[in-house]
């Protein structure tokens, strides 16, 4: 009876365990099901994350338009994409050139993706320029291309297709955002400036358009770490607020799973961090006090607080 006891608790941690992956294998499934014969733009393509979903939603047969700045990424993507499918079950991407900093640019864009198929089901907001330094140390014309990037471009192409989408009575919007859409780290202004207004113009455009059967999704990830190697920061800087956060970042596979699930589910809003991130996040918002003294103490211990004096 005492042996059968002991045993009994790992059987059912495994059962447990079985039971969880099974679950998700079949939520997973289902996921790729829901996007199969749909429209699917995703912005900066090539990128890390970009390149993730494409091969996620290539796969659940989804008609990809796929975005970049450089022609020849795209289609080296896309012959990736086409020789490791089924040409019976899956459709050969459509390429366009995209570049968010080039506003004058986005009416012909919008223009050749709506053409691609007439019409777009999901839109997926990836792109993101990244800048991290003092603030003294940037030009406004850097202020300025980052706002394009980050902001006007994204709800440029989001506006863009919107009223396809509400003619249609359906469409879901994505913006794959950053954490620092809520939670600002110090030389980061610019960049962070950009993802508190693109957060705030989704927040508000996810109100304005529930009516028309359409959803909005924002997800709010911390730093993309490429590798295991890239997520360990200098000795240098192990004891910045920067390499605090940085050693909690997320993997691009991870973030493409959660865009796929996201689709899937019509969550509003998804935050993709770890718990000291996500404590950071509550802290800020229960203690400022409190989290603006840390974050201050955090610059005078960071490498770049040479820079400022």
């Amino acid at each position: 009876m005492g042996f059968t006891s002991v045993l009994a608790l790992p059987l059912l941690v495994v059962v447990v365990a079985g039971v969880y992956y099974l679950y998700n294998e079949v939520l997973r499934f289902m996921s790729k099901s829901v996007v199969r014969n749909k429209v699917v733009v995703i912005t900066d393509a090539v990128s890390g994350v970009g390149n993730e979903c494409a091969k996620l939603f290539h796969k659940g047969g989804a008609r990809l338009i796929l975005c970049g700045k450089s022609w020849d990424k795209l289609e080296s993507l896309s012959d990736e994409l086409s020789s490791a499918s089924d040409p019976s079950v899956t459709f050969t991407p459509k390429l366009v050139l995209l570049d968010f900093s080039d506003i004058d640019s986005m009416p012909d864009v919008i223009t050749e993706v709506l053409e691609c198929y007439g019409c777009v089901d999901v839109l997926i907001c990836n792109s993101s320029l990244k800048i991290r330094a003092p603030v003294q140390t940037l030009s406004l014309e850097m202020d300025k291309t980052i706002m394009d990037t980050n902001y006007f471009g994204p709800i440029t192409l989001a506006k863009g297709v919107l009223n396809s989408m509400i003619s249609r009575r359906t469409g879901h919007l994505i913006l794959v955002n950053s954490i620092q859409g809520k939670l600002a780290v110090p030389f980061r202004t610019a960049y962070a400036a950009s993802k508190h207004a693109v957060q705030a113009f989704f927040d508000c455009l996810r109100a304005e358009v529930e009516e028309y059967g359409i959803s909005v999704s924002t997800i709010g990830h911390t730093f993309i770490t490429a590798s295991p190697q890239a997520s360990t920061p200098s000795s240098k800087s192990n004891s910045s607020l920067y390499a605090l956060f940085s050693r909690h970042g997320v993997y691009p596979t991870e973030l493409a799973d959660e865009i796929l699930r996201t689709v899937s589910r019509k969550k509003r809003e998804v935050l993709l961090a770890h718990p000291i991130p996500k404590a950071a996040l509550y802290i800020r918002s229960l203690f400022p006090s409190l989290f603006f003294a840390v974050v201050a103490a955090g610059v005078k211990d960071s490498p770049m607080a040479e820079q400022i004096q």
